[in-house]
């Protein structure tokens, strides 16, 4: 990993009450509190690299710094709640329950005040798993790369915490059509196509947090769109970090953090060059700018948040000892998926049950007057098109948070099956899909947060159906 360089935004006028980062200690209590702090985590070795299968060697220097960023809100009572965004692939169960509950020990954050959402890059570093050799060279080093990364990540929320400071916060909603619904149009014909074929979710949401001398300290945007514009085997964050680059140029001394929406089955079009991923990440800032140029909705400085773990499930049987057996001895499947029937037959031989459910996680802010939805894995856009007819359009959606695991399918799409249809954690672990009850569970699920929360649904105009 490159030498690692904090930044830190800070407001000028600090008074010493603030920067100890303890709730209560302030007897500032009239509006929000923000800090904002990030780490350029650029790994200055070659490491293997996620998101695409077909890679057959380690990365080979990189295009673009990577960064974890986190961006930390207390409201008028004292309630707090960060959200650390990662240049990375993937995050995964162990690594995210370790790093919360590091953060839950030393700065005492619940689960309900974290979010850890990734930027979903397909050009960035593999993070180490359980499963990974580590008497190898790239085993050895994707271990350490994210030892430090868990280590930079508790640093730069303790500098987030240390320098709350005084500000206004405000919300908005921008447009951006880069992305395409990837199941509903051929890839390989696209250039064919006049017109392509939905659902997508063109929004671009944006919080904008200024500080009481009116400059703006954090821009947090997002956008549903897969970010694997580049397959070469440079690092790099893809459009994402063009489109922070160009803000914190447009806005010097801002830091802007990019967070994932519900962009499961969304890529982006054109792709496959360097100057397509600079022109969409172009095209996401100029969404973001005007934005924040035009008036904004202020967010009244009152926090609440919710979390929870919902145990999904499949409706495929497991597999059999056999069945693991020829899936252990096959040369051609993956290793991963070799290790995981293998590691599945010794629990049988122990006498052990293979996972009847996963724990998937979902969360509920409410952020003044904007609800925050945020669910792990890579959800599918319906996701967000549903849950925004339920609680308004000027929702914010968050895929890809706390334990990227699978797909997060609809029951249409795990009744056509392929790529996304078939993904989930039991596809390694049993060998099967999710069950048919996934959307339901998962709309009822963030229902019963919201109503924790305070949350308001929308206006009922529209039905909510489908799949």
């Amino acid at each position: 990993m490159k030498k690692i360089i904090y930044s830190i935004s800070v407001f000028l006028f600090i008074c010493p009450a603030l920067v100890s980062g303890q709730k209560g200690v302030s007897n500032v209590n009239s509006g929000w509190k923000a800090g904002v702090s990030s780490a350029m985590v650029t790994p200055d070795k070659p490491m293997n690299m996620g998101g695409f299968g077909f890679r057959n060697k380690p990365s080979e220097g990189h295009r673009t710094d990577l960064y974890v960023k986190a961006l930390a809100f207390e409201d008028a009572k004292g309630n707090r709640a960060v959200i650390v965004t990662f240049d990375l692939n993937g995050i995964f169960q162990p690594f995210s329950d370790q790093l919360r509950d590091r953060l839950h020990k030393k700065y005492n954050l619940s689960r309900s005040q974290i979010i850890l959402n990734v930027s979903h890059t397909h050009s960035g570093p593999s993070h180490y798993t359980p499963r990974m050799d580590t008497t190898t060279v790239l085993g050895k080093r994707a271990k350490e790369y994210t030892d430090q990364l868990a280590n930079h990540v508790i640093e730069i929320v303790g500098n987030a915490l240390q320098t709350l400071q005084p500000v206004k916060i405000f919300s908005g909603n921008g447009v951006a059509r880069f992305q395409v619904n990837r199941r509903n149009n051929i890839q390989a014909q696209l250039h064919l196509l006049s017109k392509f074929n939905g659902p997508n979710d063109d929004a671009v949401p944006v919080i904008k947090v200024q500080s009481a001398s009116g400059k703006i300290l954090a821009i947090l945007f997002g956008y549903a769109c897969h970010a694997s514009m580049l397959k070469d085997y440079i690092i790099s964050g893809d459009y994402p970090a063009y489109a922070r680059m160009e803000l914190e140029k447009l806005y010097p001394g801002t830091t802007s953090l990019f967070f994932q929406g519900a962009g499961g089955n969304q890529i982006g079009y054109p792709r496959n060059t360097v100057e397509n991923t600079m022109q969409w990440g172009k095209t996401l800032a100029a969404s973001v700018e005007r934005v924040i140029s035009e008036p904004m909705k202020e967010l009244s400085p009152d926090l609440a948040t919710t979390y929870d773990e919902l145990n999904l499930d499949s409706d495929q049987e497991p597999p059999t000892k056999d069945e693991l057996l020829k899936i252990a001895e096959n040369k051609n499947n993956p290793d991963s998926i070799r290790i995981k029937a293998r590691e599945n037959l010794d629990k049988l031989e122990r006498g052990e049950t293979l996972i009847p459910t996963y724990p998937f996680p979902i969360q509920v802010w409410k952020v003044g007057e904007l609800p925050l939805i945020t669910m792990g894995g890579e959800p599918m856009v319906e996701y967000a098109i549903k849950l925004k007819l339920i609680f308004g359009q000027d929702a914010f959606v968050f895929g890809y948070s706390n334990d990227v695991m699978a797909y997060i399918g609809t029951p249409k799409t795990l009744t056509e099956g392929g790529y996304e249809g078939n993904s989930s954690p039991f596809r390694r672990f049993r060998g099967a899909r999710w069950s048919q009850n996934i959307e339901p569970m998962i709309i009822n699920g963030v229902l019963k947060l919201a109503k924790q929360a305070g949350v308001e649904m929308a206006p009922k105009k529209y039905s909510i159906s489908g799949g």
